[in-house]
């Protein structure tokens, strides 16, 4: 059964190895190519000594709202043993071919008939900086497909004719975790009202203008149905969201 979960109610549970906590489920890294998630970035307690670690949505087998919880089919010495990412950067080519290795699991890139590596994506991982000292960012990202929510949520939308808001949330469907539809913050433009997009209608993601850019105009996301971030999207509302614009919804 499909489930739509928003990113900013997942970021305050706990992810559980089969012999204990791991830690809390920090930011997501999504492919923006094919817009599904490859990476749970998850902040570890002090077990692992509060150090980040990325966990694949393949390992959650169950999501358990009451408790808050995301059930991974991994031990906690598996985890403290896999190579260590700094999420200050971005996740080189490199870092993924090691990570997999270490799990011994079929990267998701052998998939990807039209992916060619570039030398920057192959770069070695860069250990963290000194704790008082700031990591210098790329002037370009490594793996030009490969995003941070955390990122992304800053960056605004923009339709063919102007901008119209900024992203302020992702919808994740399980079983996949693909994203779903992002949620647009459209106050600075249509004080209150948020509404949703979806990644099909999206032309580019914008590294260097911090953009979001829709084939769609602004009159067209000004006057579609309103989201309410604190109700549950049904059928009905997604319906209509694809009639809006002039597209049929053809999700179970």
């Amino acid at each position: 059964m499909r489930q739509l979960h928003k990113l900013a109610d997942l970021g305050g549970y706990h992810l559980h190895a089969r012999d204990g906590e791991i830690g809390k489920l920090k930011q997501i890294y999504f492919d923006d190519k094919c817009w599904v998630v490859r990476y749970f970035v998850v902040h570890t307690g002090s077990w692992l000594l509060g150090n980040d670690v990325l966990i694949i949505p393949s390992v959650v087998t169950a999501v358990d709202k009451e408790n808050k919880r995301l059930e991974v089919d991994l031990t906690q010495e598996q985890i403290r043993n896999c190579p260590p990412i700094n999420t200050a950067l971005p996740v080189s080519l490199h870092y993924e071919q090691e990570y997999y290795r270490y799990y011994g699991w079929e990267p998701y890139w052998t998939d990807d008939l039209m992916f060619t590596p570039t030398p920057a994506m192959l770069t070695p991982a860069i250990p963290p900086p000194p704790l008082d000292e700031k990591p210098e960012l790329p002037k370009e990202p490594a793996h030009p497909h490969l995003r941070s929510s955390d990122e992304v949520e800053a960056y605004q939308l923009h339709a063919r004719d102007g901008e119209i808001g900024h992203v302020e949330d992702f919808i994740l469907e399980d079983p996949g975790w693909a994203i779903r539809y992002l949620e647009i913050d459209t106050r600075n433009w249509l004080p209150g009202k948020h509404v949703l997009i979806s990644p099909t209608w999206i032309q580019l993601v914008d590294w260097a203008e911090n953009e979001v850019k829709v084939n769609l105009t602004c009159e067209a996301i000004r006057t579609a149905p309103a989201y309410d971030p604190s109700k549950v999207i049904s059928r009905e509302y997604q319906v209509a969201l694809y009639k809006h614009y002039g597209m049929k919804f053809e999700k179970d």
